[in-house]
């Protein structure tokens, strides 16, 4: 099928922020529903209970669900507002084929006819160009079950190495760590732990935006005593109240927990017990950190003397803490080593394996946390395994049905899958709820890697921005279309309950893998008839591994209100079947794990944490005397993601419904540059044009852009592809830049105007 390229301005610009509007279709919730069905908010890690009210096969609104223990009712305005989308125009309910003919490109097709020519395509490609030819990204906010479906029809059905997902984007630098240092990837403590401690950190993370409901347990603790450290180039609303606020430059982290680990080595605010006894490497990092002074440190992160000094004091001389971080520190080059930085503070601490002192990653989207652990990620297999390690690869190909020979070795992260499509190895892709081109960092390259494809099919519930690329689209379901788990941010897996049925054509997404697999001519391992037998498969394939599901069923789920993992279905002792509750905290003393040989309770064989050195590198793209100002990019409180949903809920959309340029009023005075006026921000590989919003929030050398819109609205046209050597997450928080008075406004708003 010949190519198109996409009218962008045309397409997105023109007619989408109207369509997000139409959302003026908003559902009486007048009407009484018909039942309530318990289940939880289809937006961030947090995954909040909530009850939605269906009436004839429609979500009409929604109701508190109090008791669910994290958030007892609680939600943020996307969680409020996540009901509207299914009512939407753009709601996906045919398959699409690319036709020229047709007025926005595309013309409906049957949803057989349209499987049969993905399967086609994908069959010619691999007979022509081997099975790698074909790759497959996957999304963190799937359930745990299409996760772990997606990466077995990947390596059995289509034997390609080449599957990756976007949680890439996400939790990775924080994953890479957490196993270098722990041996297990996952937050220790549940939430809970929070209130009632001593300290606590928050290391890059816009919680009161970004994961609203974390910052209630913030607010709690601090209630009771608790003094709140906030680090951050941005005063965010967690900053303006708390009580040490750490002004870093962006990409300076792990310099900063150097210098504060040197501050608490030179008082001796130490557990030194707990380092000789549980640890090992305390010395190496003790001699990295000795060149941090207080004096160096302040210079190169832009913190004062004196509040580094106090951040050594307040963390060092604690009881009870509790530290946690998300992308503000993750989305690096240095993303590991900033990581590594933190949990270097905690071990030099000792104050982990108890109540009221935890460490922990916001989880940023649906399923971040459980989207990676059984098999949809480059390197892994289910239950956390190495798909390098030849032992895990025999018990993994054991329960698919498999030889370990047939099995593909490790496949590339995201980016590098997109290079791979520009140099000509990659020849197809199927994507199911990922928008890299709104997402991913050089989206111009992304782009172009997108139109040099042979083929490309789209399993997504609205025509997302990268979609627009495709050549066939298969209508795939909402969250409240279908049911499986999640694991939210505190590791607890929970159960999302189906609430209505898929509209038209549209299918759960889980069904329509499995029809490519059957339309392929390869259904073995592909015949389920539900979620329930995929995730009763997957507790098998988890079964001994770090993240071990096996003890988790669905009926405990309910009874339990959720489940931490690992949760084991024999006792480690006799290996006889067990009713075990799970793990809502990791390492406390004398618990069990299947790693550990010595007495400790972390998981390598000596039961010993790993302190690493936590080495500061400058950011790659810096900035400098040509791009002298630093541009960093995250999100704001309506909006999610690449935006797909959110920009399609009216209500969110009213709130912020254009990206904005946020700029100290130092450097607008600077660059005469008024708040509400257009502004360019351009870098190395392009410029686009947003209004100001002048505040005194952020650093007078820093300018910050949310990333929720597409086309000449992206920021992520200005980002760069730098990646951290390990664990391949993007470089977004930094970057240089230059930015000027624009002489009018964009190209898209010039257009509106006119238009209206």
């Amino acid at each position: 099928m010949a190519r198109l390229p996409v009218d962008e301005l045309r397409i997105i610009e023109g007619f989408g922020p109207h369509l997000s509007r139409m959302s003026g279709l908003r559902l009486s919730t007048s009407a009484e529903p018909e039942r309530l069905v318990k289940t939880h908010c289809c937006f961030c890690g947090q995954q909040c209970g909530i009850q939605l009210k269906v009436r004839d096969n429609q979500v009409i609104g929604f109701e508190p669900w109090e008791e669910f223990p994290f958030n007892r009712g609680m939600l943020c305005p996307k969680g409020v507002k996540r009901y509207l989308q299914a009512a939407h125009p753009d709601r996906l309910t045919t398959a699409l084929r690319r036709d020229p003919a047709a007025p926005h490109g595309f013309s409906p097709l049957g949803y057989e006819d349209a499987v049969a020519a993905v399967a086609g395509r994908i069959e010619q490609i691999q007979r022509t160009h081997g099975n790698q030819a074909v790759a497959v990204l996957g999304g963190a906010s799937l359930t745990t079950e299409k996760t772990y479906l997606l990466g077995k029809f990947a390596r059995v059905c289509l034997k390609t190495p080449y599957i990756d997902y976007n949680g890439r984007l996400c939790m990775v630098s924080a994953g890479a760590a957490n196993k270098k240092a722990f041996g297990i990837d996952r937050t220790t403590n549940p939430w809970s732990d929070m209130v009632g401690t001593d300290v606590i950190w928050v290391a890059g993370s816009n919680v009161a935006e970004c994961s609203p409901i974390t910052t209630n347990y913030l607010w709690q603790a601090r209630e009771q005593g608790a003094r709140i450290i906030v680090q951050d180039p941005r005063i965010t609303p967690a900053a303006r109240t708390c009580d040490l606020y750490l002004p870093v430059k962006p990409g300076r982290d792990a310099a900063l927990f150097a210098g504060v680990l040197q501050g608490m080595i030179e008082h001796d605010w130490l557990d030194r017990a707990f380092i000789e006894g549980f640890t090992s490497g305390f010395d190496q990092v003790a001699e990295y950190c000795r060149q941090w002074t207080p004096q160096r440190t302040a210079q190169v992160t832009g913190v004062p003397e004196r509040s580094i000094r106090l951040a050594a004091e307040w963390w060092g001389t604690a009881k009870t803490s509790f530290l946690f971080h998300a992308r503000g520190i993750e989305h690096h080059s240095n993303g590991v080593q900033n990581a590594l930085g933190t949990i270097n503070l905690v071990l030099a601490s000792g104050r982990i394996g108890k109540p009221k002192s935890g460490y922990g990653t916001i989880v940023g989207q649906g399923n971040g946390q459980g989207g990676r652990e059984h098999g949809q990620k480059a390197d892994q297999l289910p239950g956390w395994r190495d798909i390098s390690n030849p032992e895990h690869r025999k018990y993994i190909a054991g329960v698919w049905g498999i030889d370990e020979k047939d099995l593909p070795g490790p496949g590339v992260d995201a980016y590098e899958l997109f290079r791979k499509v520009d140099a000509g190895e990659i020849k197809a892709l199927l994507s199911i709820c990922f928008n890299p081109k709104v997402s991913l960092p050089d989206s111009t390259f992304i782009t172009r890697c997108l139109e040099k494809l042979e083929f490309y099919a789209a399993i997504d519930f609205f025509l997302n921005d990268t979609a627009r690329h495709a050549d066939v689209v298969l209508p795939g379901s909402l969250q409240e279309e279908d049911e499986g788990t999640v694991t939210q941010v505190e590791c607890r897996v929970i159960k999302i309950n189906k609430a209505v049925e898929c509209p038209g054509d549209a299918r759960q997404d889980w069904r329509i893998v499995q029809d490519i697999a059957g339309a392929l001519g390869r259904p073995h391992g592909f015949t389920f008839n539900g979620p329930r037998e995929i995730f009763d498969e997957l507790r098998i394939a988890s079964k001994g591994g770090v993240a071990d599901y096996s003890g988790v069923t669905y009926e405990k789920i309910e009874r339990q209100m959720g489940v931490f993992w690992p949760c084991y279905s024999e006792d480690p002792e006799t290996g006889q079947p067990i009713d075990h509750p799970g793990t809502p905290r990791l390492f406390e003393r004398g618990s069990y794990n299947p790693v550990a040989r010595g007495n400790g309770p972390f998981y390598f064989p000596d039961g010993k944490a790993r302190f690493n050195v936590a080495e500061y590198r400058p950011p790659v793209d810096d900035a400098d005397e040509e791009y002298p100002i630093y541009l960093t990019t995250g999100r704001v409180v309506s909006q999610f993601l690449s935006g797909t949903q959110t920009r399609r809920i009216g209500p969110l959309v009213d709130q912020y419904p254009e990206p904005r340029v946020e700029l100290h009023p130092r450097l607008a005075d600077t660059l005469g540059i008024e708040d509400g006026a257009w502004t360019t921000v351009e870098t190395r590989r392009g410029a686009i044009t947003v209004r100001a919003m002048v505040v005194t929030t952020i650093r007078p050398d820093t300018v910050f852009i949310p990333y929720h819109w597409p086309g000449q609205k992206s920021p992520n046209r200005l980002t760069v592809a730098a990646q951290d050597p390990i664990s391949k997450i993007p470089q977004y928080k930094v970057c240089g830049c230059r930015v000027r008075r624009a002489d009018g406004p964009p190209e898209y708003a010039a257009l509106l105007e006119s238009q209206q």
